[in-house]
């Protein structure tokens, strides 16, 4: 019998009429035809008041983030426990410390409510994970932030075409990051982006990404040679990848569409199945439009995930758990916080939760014998 993987990457006939493009015009760098049509196609889109800069990853847009804050020691960035270590390492490498936050019950998105007992003299930044593309409490956080003086950075790795009250996800923060990594909705194999909203980083964005080169304004006719003017790495996407990413943002209402269905078919199958043995299904907020990346169950003990995971893998159905919260980390041990063993929500829910498969291949009959085999389990 045929296993269904957790994740498939699906690459369309537009990425790869656009990929064979890409490569009959010698062109396969960065800043190339494609990486413009990208970042023109997300501006438009979504973040019209915004600058767009493709990267090479999720992580690297953290980075550059991180560089473009110039953070000096004993400097602290809150992040929430619960999310994957690029949301912390991006700026412990950059010289910050992490302070982590506990979770929400509800979406599994930073307590705003725990936020304001963490700041101390030495914070200099907020950063939110919209996690499984439904929005953290924005307004709360920046509330917050604008009282302290703070910059708010979005991860927006799952939260791509989701919204908090109207506005696109990425749009909010000072500074946001996408992800285009194989897991998610909109996938070049390995991408990302990072989303300039206050537009006085952005100049300097540009020579971050750029190896720490002015070289942008040498592309543009500004200057007759460019060179080393500030910190900064190789962050900017190639051409091939981008010619993929394109394929796949042309396609994406589609690809909305159908993850929409797959997301909704699973909440209302499962629901009562869900209330009879006390499992918790996601949670979307009336005001959040999410982005359907994710559909999770939080079984009622450890113990249970553990026996529904043999059941499913038993059935041939490929799920899995999710992050092992950063403050239980080796490294996040190391620069551990006197707060940091009161994260209980995080402790529990980490234990607790479970993911199906979501993505664009699946087939009817496939979405069909996941949802069956999820309800005989008892």
């Amino acid at each position: 019998m045929t296993d269904i993987e957790f994740n498939s990457f699906s690459c369309s006939e537009h990425s790869l009429k656009y990929l064979d493009q890409c490569i009959a015009s010698g062109n396969t760098g960065g800043n190339g035809i494609f990486g413009k049509k990208c970042e023109r196609y997300l501006r438009d889109g979504l973040y019209i008041n915004s600058k767009v800069l493709l990267t090479t990853s999720c992580t690297h847009s953290l980075e550059m983030s991180s560089v473009l804050m110039n953070f000096k020691q004993d400097d602290e960035v809150i992040v929430p426990s619960y999310t994957f270590v690029s949301t912390a390492l991006a700026f412990v490498m950059h010289g910050a410390k992490p302070v982590f936050a506990d979770v929400r019950e509800d979406t599994l998105n930073i307590d705003e409510t725990k936020i304001s007992s963490l700041i101390t003299k030495n914070t200099r930044a907020i950063v939110v994970v919209h996690y499984a593309g439904v929005a953290c409490e924005m307004d709360e956080i920046l509330k917050i932030a604008n009282k302290h003086d703070l910059v708010v950075i979005e991860d927006n790795a799952h939260g791509l075409f989701g919204k908090y009250k109207n506005k696109p996800l990425g749009a909010i923060g000072h500074l946001s990051t996408l992800s285009f990594h194989e897991t998610k909705n909109i996938s070049c194999g390995e991408g990302g982006a990072l989303i300039v909203n206050d537009l006085s980083y952005y100049e300097r964005s540009m020579i971050v990404r750029e190896k720490g080169t002015n070289r942008q304004k040498f592309l543009q006719g500004e200057i007759d040679k460019y060179s080393w003017v500030d910190k900064g790495s190789s962050y900017v996407m190639s051409d091939v990848l981008a010619a993929i990413l394109y394929g796949q943002l042309i396609d994406s209402y589609e690809i909305q569409k159908k993850r929409a269905e797959i997301w909704r078919y699973y909440f209302e199958s499962l629901s009562s199945w869900a209330d009879s043995l006390g499992v918790k299904l996601p949670f979307v907020p009336k005001h959040c439009e999410q982005a359907y990346h994710m559909f999770y169950l939080l079984l009622p003990a450890e113990r249970d995930r553990a026996r529904f995971i043999e059941h499913m893998n038993k059935n041939n159905i490929k799920v899995t758990t999710h992050y092992v919260p950063l403050h239980q980390s080796v490294m996040g041990r190391e620069i551990i916080t006197d707060n940091a063993f009161e994260l209980s929500v995080t402790d529990n829910i980490a234990s607790r939760v479970v993911r199906l498969p979501l993505y664009y291949s699946l087939s009817n009959d496939q979405i069909e014998k996941i949802v069956t085999c999820v309800q005989v389990f008892k």
